[in-house]
């Protein structure tokens, strides 16, 4: 059970990072954000991993590994999902994130020989389908001036997502973690710290209290905790079963959205929702024991 309290803890720390990075963006340009969120997170990270004294296992070749990681995300993903939050709502980019139980099922088969069923294959058809209708169906809104760019973005951000579930499952047999998710903060403080030195990056000049304050809750709790928590229960479990608590997004974010944003869907948009989330679940399969 704790690998089960330690994802849905993770869900949650995301799907409020999905209402935190609405009210940021609105004040600080995203790549700051990013930058502080990385730097935020190393220096609560950095002197854990020296305290424990942490040994790493090192293989040659690993630093490839660990730069692909880390190109996927936190760089790719977070430049994706950034920019599909300034385009489209909350609620719909989380509902996207309902794919990536799926994709990474697709992924794991690939590269790690777990298993999918037909049923597995019609649940991803279905899912597809309904990102397709919600995207398509999104009208322009305060919140989501330009929805289907936004959620074409957000799908991106799932495929880069995919690429970081699958390789941290190969560096968790020789890696804890903590030194994992240490890894991305690091190469993500390098990454976004570079892209601070363009000229099309707006510094920030006012610092006003609920948007600073929620800059350090996503470095220091989401960037830290929900990494922390997924990539230890990852590397506990089969991918596909972890990555079914991913359909735990949606539902928490589509709640803080209305609770704290004031943002609704529409009839339609529902009805994509709940194709998307039903081809989740029915996508869903007990994985077999030799793809644990």
């Amino acid at each position: 059970m704790l690998p089960a309290f330690a994802l849905s803890t993770a869900m949650l720390l995301w799907a409020s990072a999905f209402i935190a990075l609405k009210i940021v963006f609105a004040v600080f340009d995203p790549l700051a954000v990013l930058f502080a969120r990385m730097i935020i997170a190393s220096c609560c990270l950095l002197p854990m991993l020296w305290q424990r004294g942490e040994r790493w296992r090192y293989q040659r070749g690993d630093w490839r590994w660990m730069l692909a990681m880390g190109l996927a995300e936190p760089c790719l993903y977070f430049l994706f999902e950034a920019q599909a939050l300034v385009n489209t709502s909350a609620s719909q980019a989380s509902v996207i994130t309902a794919t990536l139980p799926l994709l990474s099922g697709v992924g794991a088969m690939l590269f790690l020989r777990e298993k999918m069923t037909s049923r597995s294959w019609l649940g991803l058809a279905v899912s597809f389908a309904g990102v397709l209708w919600l995207t398509l169906d999104g009208q322009a809104s305060a919140q989501a001036p330009h929805p289907a760019l936004g959620n074409l973005l957000e799908f991106c951000a799932m495929l880069c997502a995919t690429c970081y579930v699958l390789i941290a499952k190969r560096l968790s047999r020789r890696y804890s973690a903590l030194a994992i998710t240490g890894m991305q903060t690091v190469l993500g403080s390098i990454w976004f710290g570079s892209a601070l030195l363009t000229p099309w990056v707006q510094w920030p000049v006012h610092f006003p209290l609920l948007p600073s304050l929620l800059v350090l809750y996503l470095g220091a709790c989401v960037t830290l905790g929900a990494y922390g928590l997924y990539t230890w229960a990852v590397s506990k479990m089969p991918v596909a079963h972890a990555s079914a608590f991913i359909n735990l997004i949606p539902l928490f974010t589509v709640l803080l959205a209305w609770l704290l944003l004031d943002e609704t869907l529409v009839g339609s948009q529902w009805l994509a929702c709940l194709l998307v989330l039903g081809g989740v679940v029915l996508g869903q399969h007990k994985p077999s024991p030799s793809s644990a």
